[in-house]
């Protein structure tokens, strides 16, 4: 029996982890988290940092897994690598893990092998507001070097923006390193890709949309792409360039994309399953292949067959509910009645404080549906969420 850990128990987890048991594998969690909701669902669990590397190491030599994998997240990407190189398992390099979760070395790699992607300048600690203010282009987008989802993320339009986003993305900084961008404009996809001995297999291209300046956030996904196939082609290229130029030869990659007036170019990618339900739903749901079950596989040194079974489309939209406390869910059921919708949750429960929408956190739920073409699959979503609605009460 193949036995397999994951790094993580937590919400985000569980469609890996579901799907780890429906394989009949045997299961190991590592969680910091004792009371993560996915820890009864496995065999063992270790309770340790997902970003402690060393501490995933122990907890892998004394498990000897046959793989090692994670979803949807970035920094444990590090510590997976570590423990897959130490257990001589199949996985990406930690320089690849490095370059992948670190937004200044990935833009280098991307520099260094001709990879198109914005001009970027990347700041230390000690690099003052005020000289970084002076030494930026306007518009520019401000982020942190070592975080995702949208977290610290901000437009600064010009220098009298740049000291704040500055201060924001510093604050959602590990090490207090940031980067500043490009600000680009233009249609944003991502591409769900799997890369099989250096070549990309590319499952979907999905539609994106953000609430755009100053924060970014991502409230919609959509496959497959309505871009068309001459501008599809060059983006399904771009992301197979990209994964390659951060070393990610092998196994699973999100690869975020803007179709500049220039042509496409990298925002960022992960080596990894990409979040929001895109790889664990929206893929699936498009094209008939388990991505989820695919990267297991991988992980365990197979070969996965990701060939598409059917061409059809999917979408996902996240619902806001307004800043406050939240006191009533109400629509939800009637929203799952409509012909299409085949999920439809809650993100956040009655009593949780809601803040202002600055990070994918801040979202409150979202509608999945599944239709012949992306734009039928968006208006099922639209339909679905005017029967949502968040009773929300102001604090104070």
């Amino acid at each position: 029996m193949k036995r397999i850990m994951i790094l993580g128990a937590s919400a985000g987890q569980m469609p890996m982890i579901r799907k780890v048991k429906e394989l009949g594998y045997e299961l190991a969690v590592v969680d910091y988290n004792d009371r993560a909701v996915g820890i009864p669902y496995a065999d063992k669990f270790y309770r340790a940092s997902t970003i402690d590397a060393a501490a995933v190491v122990r907890a892998a030599k004394d498990y000897k897994p046959d793989g090692i994998t994670t979803v949807q997240t970035d920094m444990p990407m590090r510590a997976v690598a570590e423990a897959c190189r130490e257990l001589h398992l199949p996985g990406i390099s930690p320089q690849a893990a490095m370059n992948a979760t670190d937004k200044e070395k990935m833009m280098e790699a991307f520099k260094r092998a001709g990879v198109s992607s914005p001009w970027f300048c990347a700041f230390a600690p000690e690099d003052t507001a005020a000289s970084i203010v002076e030494k930026i282009p306007y518009p520019c987008v401000v982020k942190p070097a070592d975080n995702s989802g949208s977290r610290g993320v901000s437009l600064a339009e010009n220098g009298e923006d740049a000291p704040g986003a500055i201060a924001y993305a510093r604050s959602h900084s590990r090490n207090g390193r940031i980067i500043v961008e490009e600000y680009m404009t233009g249609p944003e996809v991502s591409v769900e890709v799997m890369m099989l001995s250096g070549e990309a297999k590319v499952l979907a291209v999905t539609d994106k949309l953000t609430t755009g300046a100053p924060h970014f956030i991502e409230m919609g996904h959509s496959e497959q792409s309505r871009l068309g196939a001459e501008v599809t082609e060059k983006i399904k290229r771009l992301a197979e360039q990209a994964m390659l130029a951060v070393g990610a030869a092998e196994g699973p990659g999100h690869v975020e994309i803007i179709v500049t007036s220039k042509g496409p170019k990298v925002v960022e990618l992960g080596a990894r399953l990409g979040g929001d339900f895109i790889t664990t739903d929206l893929v699936p749901l498009a094209t008939g292949v388990d991505f989820v079950k695919a990267v297991i596989q991988a992980a365990c040194g197979e070969r996965p067959d990701v060939t598409p079974r059917f061409r059809r489309a999917s979408a996902i939209r996240f619902i806001p509910a307004g800043e406050g406390i939240i006191r009533g869910i109400e629509g939800m059921d009637e929203a799952l009645k409509i012909p299409g919708i085949v999920k439809a949750e809650c993100l956040k429960t009655i009593g949780d404080r809601i803040p202002p929408l600055t990070s994918s956190l801040d979202r409150a739920g979202y509608v999945i549906a599944q239709a012949d073409g992306p734009e039928q699959a968006v208006s099922l979503c639209d339909q679905a969420m005017k029967k949502i609605r968040f009773i929300v009460r102001e604090e104070g």
